[in-house]
């Protein structure tokens, strides 16, 4: 231990004119981060942590480091497959894994003081180097195959897409970067975007890949519940607020705690319930309808409109102050015209989705290039519709045609 220990002093001192040691530890294990962390502070490291694959990605963008820990097993992410990634968006970065394996491409200068803090972290010998497995991390072939083909940069790092979102497009790349950079945090997100392009599908994908993932993801459309019942149904209330209220009722917020609120169609919130709702964004407290007590809730907010909510505020009907907190960071969900290189694998993915309640169809040739000369005013949820119609049209066969693409009644 102790001449384990000199080495690993005396390699500190060797380096201490080389650039800044900075290490992203990317476990789920807090106990375990929380070891590392201690003893490569101590070696004089820079120390990030990450609970989950999606928050790593966001460390290392903002940290560049020399090295990532990466567990056997992420909550958010296929391990074999986020190394493959790692590899493609940050090549200069070691790859190490917590068990002592290494990526032989990419050697730190600093390795033995990494492998001396897993030794150490773990309660393994720390003074036998041969002890400890040294393997190359696995990368998938499938990964390892594109890696030629992979063109998708922004400056030195690659952008991917996410599960729940279906495309390629560079608008889709862009919205994906910014929801892998934004999930990790708490910021309050406003998601803009006409109707039908998913905002609420990119909401679960924020909350997916939070910290929040394993808490509540409570949804309210601020436009399908009468005025008169929205603050109750957002605050709670207690039993004889008002008339028809028997008893006492949590509210959306409150049922969120921990995890996220998802408020959809904001801009159709009143003005006075859009006060009440900007005092909860700063302060995080509530009071039920009815109720003097204050009570403390811990809350993600994710907003969504189709409406231009800063001009809407200049005409009075939102207030200014509320667009300013929602809008801590802004995300804009492309319309379908926008990316349509994206339809062909978006069809394929409905008709897919389709196929588990119905035979499944495919689409022909002339069907293909019949939906993409549409414009698509209603985007993705549009696209949906004449497809679910065209597989009904097309009764036992197969193949959907061009003739079953219908985009409005037929008339005589």
């Amino acid at each position: 231990m102790a001449g384990d220990m000199r080495a690993v002093t005396a390699e500190v001192s060797v380096l201490d004119g080389a650039t800044a040691r900075t290490v992203v530890l990317a476990s789920a294990d807090a106990g375990l981060r929380e070891r590392l962390r201690s003893s490569l502070t101590g070696l004089r490291w820079d120390v990030h942590e990450a609970a989950g694959g999606a928050e790593a990605m966001a460390r290392l963008e903002d940290v560049r480091p020399e090295a990532l820990l990466m567990d056997s097993w992420l909550p958010d992410l296929e391990v074999s497959e986020f190394a493959g990634q790692i590899r493609l968006m940050y090549p200069a970065v070691e790859l190490m894994g917590m068990d002592g394996g290494v990526d032989g491409r990419v050697r730190s200068p600093r390795r033995n003081e990494l492998l001396h803090a897993l030794r150490e972290a773990q309660g393994g010998p720390t003074n036998d180097t041969a002890a400890w497995k040294v393997a190359p991390v696995a990368v998938p072939s499938a990964v390892r195959a594109v890696v030629g083909e992979v063109k998708a940069f922004v400056g030195q790092q690659a952008v991917m897409t996410l599960p729940e979102m279906v495309g390629e497009s560079e608008p889709m790349l862009e919205l994906a970067r910014l929801i892998r950079l934004v999930a990790p945090r708490s910021t309050t997100v406003l998601i803009e975007g006409e109707t039908g392009t998913g905002k609420e599908v990119v909401a679960k994908a924020v909350h997916r890949l939070s910290d929040r993932a394993g808490k509540p993801f409570v949804v309210l459309n601020c436009a399908a519940i009468p005025e008169a019942l929205l603050e109750a149904e957002l605050f709670g209330h207690t039993r004889g607020a008002f008339t028809g209220a028997v008893q006492s009722r949590t509210g959306r917020i409150e049922a969120a705690h921990g995890g996220t609120l998802f408020l959809d169609e904001i801009g159709e919130m009143p003005l006075a319930l859009q006060a009440k709702m900007l005092r909860f964004l700063e302060c995080g407290e509530l009071q039920r309808v009815g109720d003097n007590e204050t009570i403390r809730v811990d809350v993600r907010v994710i907003a969504a409109t189709h409406q231009p909510l800063e001009q809407r505020a200049e005409e009075g009907a939102f207030r200014l102050d509320l667009y300013h907190r929602l809008a801590v960071f802004p995300v804009e969900v492309p319309t379908l015209r926008a990316r349509m290189e994206d339809l062909g694998a978006l069809a394929e993915h409905v008709l897919a989705q389709m196929g588990q309640k119905m035979p499944r169809k495919r689409l022909s040739g002339a069907a293909l290039e019949r939906l993409r000369e549409h414009h698509w005013p209603g985007n993705v949820r549009e696209l949906m519709h004449v497809l679910e119609r065209a597989a009904i049209l097309a009764g036992d066969s197969a193949e959907i045609g061009s003739d079953e693409i219908r985009y409005r009644r037929a008339t005589r």
